[in-house]
């Protein structure tokens, strides 16, 4: 691990966001699924995409890999019943195989790195207790043995747990002999990756139907193969976004304004903060001339509020943004995280159980931590555009989770390293 020390310097140019990564991993997962060959193009090698595409194949998917895109065919997943899945850090890799690897009665060992092994399985060691699946499991490492089969049943679920517990069932009921029912018992939160992961599954041929507190699988349903090209990423699009709204100057291509994708709400946070977004013939771009404070629901955008925290912390003004429990299990605990980095960068900053309070101030140099956490060292890259003098990053390789391209774009739009 190496640290970056990053000049004041405004960025300007244009840039390519890259694919959104919650679709690659739908994308990757519906084909494999699927007999026959779908190709997936747009695709970037971050480490979480590696973690799901090395999983698919140890499930016996066929996939090839080229520069930018995919090839897969799913005639033989399932082939093998004794595996081992490697989810590296990813959450969302690790929540969306579970279920799918236990479609057919499989003996499974999952494992991973960093804190991984720290986020909450508890809803599914709760159906493996229903179910009768064995499972054995270290605390706070990912080292899972499971053994066993998922059967069609009704499943009880919380709102308030992550999404990626929904979609992996989504994923896998369809496949199980006879229908079933995910019952939300509390308004669900992360709407937006749950209507991703069903937008995915039509796209494949799966049907699903769903009111606000249900949802209705149909069993026996068919995968159909499907080619698909992944849009670009809201969640870093958010960075690029923001640093417009502190005076950078950068053009952003690849967004599809008509997408599900729930970061997309940045550009509606940014104009509640008093900014512009204006299509220009080559991309968009976000004009401000003064952020204001504003309240910010975090249960909807876990993953974008380290990048809107920052613009808050250079609004007029004290902003809330509440609802934020779920950052503490992400790859660090992002709420601690981020009033941390605020603080060591000069801005009062308060933490809660459930919240974070920013009074808006100017950024100053200093020497931060990205707690092994792109999303945090992308955001205090960005901090570096408006801060009185150098930043220190420690850690700049943590970026390779899901932009591993992230400092040669930096660089192109005139960040100093």
């Amino acid at each position: 691990m190496s640290s970056i020390t990053l000049k004041s310097t405004k960025l300007k140019g244009s840039v390519i966001v890259p694919p959104s990564k919650s679709l690659a991993h739908r994308a990757i997962i519906c084909a494999s699924l699927a007999k026959g060959r779908s190709i997936i193009k747009n695709i970037e090698y971050s480490k979480d995409i590696k973690a799901t595409i090395s999983c698919m194949k140890s499930l016996g998917t066929i996939i090839f890999e080229h520069d930018d895109y995919l090839e897969i065919d799913g005639t033989t997943t399932f082939f093998k019943n004794r595996c081992e899945m490697d989810c590296e850090e990813s959450g969302s890799t690790l929540r969306f195989m579970i279920p799918i690897s236990l479609v057919e009665f499989a003996w499974v060992h999952y494992k991973g790195k960093g804190k991984l092994g720290q986020r909450p399985l508890n809803v599914y060691y709760d159906i493996f207790n229903q179910q009768g699946i064995v499972y054995l499991y270290k605390e706070n490492v990912l080292d899972l043995y499971i053994q066993g089969k998922l059967h069609s049943d009704e499943f009880y679920l919380p709102g308030n747990i992550s999404s990626q517990f929904i979609s992996g069932l989504l994923f896998a009921l369809p496949l199980l002999d006879g229908d079933s029912k995910i019952h939300m018992t509390s308004p669900l939160q992360s709407k937006g990756y749950i209507d991703l992961t069903l937008q995915m599954l039509k796209q494949y041929g799966i049907k699903i139907e769903y009111d606000e507190q249900t949802f209705y699988i149909k069993g026996n349903q068919e995968y159909q193969a499907h080619d698909y090209t992944i849009e670009g990423d809201f969640s870093q699009a958010a960075f690029y976004l923001v640093a417009d709204a502190l005076k950078n100057d950068v053009i952003i291509k690849g967004l599809n304004l008509k997408s599900a994708q729930g970061d997309k709400v940045v550009i509606d946070i940014l104009e509640e903060m008093g900014c512009s977004f204006i299509k220009k013939e080559d991309g968009y771009v976000i004009k401000c001339d003064t952020l204001t404070s504003v309240d910010i629901d975090a249960s909807q955008c876990p993953d974008i509020i380290p990048i809107l925290a920052l613009a808050c912390a250079n609004a007029k003004g004290t902003s809330r943004i509440y609802n934020a429990g779920r950052l503490r299990i992400k790859e660090c605990d992002r709420l601690k995280a981020t009033v941390e980095v605020l603080k060591e960068l000069g801005i009062e900053a308060i933490e809660k159980e459930d919240e974070m309070i920013i009074k808006g101030g100017q950024i100053q140099s200093g020497k931060v931590s990205s707690y092994n956490d792109h999303r945090m060292a992308m955001m205090e890259a960005i901090a570096s555009t408006v801060a009185k003098d150098m930043i220190e990053i420690d850690n700049k390789e943590c970026v390779q989770k899901s932009y591993p391209s992230f400092w040669q774009d930096y660089q192109m739009l005139g960040g100093q390293i």
